[in-house]
């Protein structure tokens, strides 16, 4: 017997939407996370291949349309002049670039997804938090371990577990 795994995206647990709810928070995420990224992504797996293969560069502008300002995402994802020189060399993001976007997209589609809509998770994630010693949640996104804290926040968020 053939596994096949599930539709919706976040951390490989199966998750199947309630139909008694109008949208389930896994596919929230979902499709917040293809808003942020653009395409098809169906799998944990499939993802992990795009970063791979590198994402399209138009993945830069679709981060600033969705509301990430230039700085933001020369920050997080890739340096100015790196962009310049793919951008004139029609590349894609390298590997670690395109892990970065994928990183900073899910993150964001999980403050969408707690917070309520885009507008809201830029607010918080451009605010300082006193659980980072000041710092912004855009700052501790800028590594893996300091994302890995700020989506344990959120998670903490949408479970009730601060006011």
């Amino acid at each position: 017997m053939w596994y096949t795994s599930p539709q919706l995206l976040w951390h490989n647990v199966p998750m199947q939407p309630n139909p008694t709810t109008p949208l389930s928070t896994a596919l929230q995420l979902t499709n917040f996370l293809r808003e942020w990224l653009g395409g098809r992504i169906s799998s944990e797996l499939e993802l992990a291949s795009l970063a791979e293969r590198g994402l399209p560069l138009t993945t830069v502008s679709r981060m600033t349309r969705h509301g990430l300002t230039r700085d933001e995402v020369h920050a997080l994802v890739i340096h100015r002049r790196t962009f310049k020189h793919r951008k004139a060399s029609h590349q894609k993001l390298s590997k670690e670039e395109s892990d970065r976007a994928i990183r900073t997209a899910r993150i964001l589609a999980r403050a969408q997804a707690t917070l309520g809509d885009a507008a809201s998770a830029l607010t918080w994630v451009r605010e300082p938090k006193s659980r980072f010693e000041g710092k912004t949640p855009i700052q501790m996104m800028s590594t893996e371990t300091g994302g890995r804290l700020v989506e344990e926040m959120l998670v903490q968020i949408d479970e009730g577990m601060f006011a």
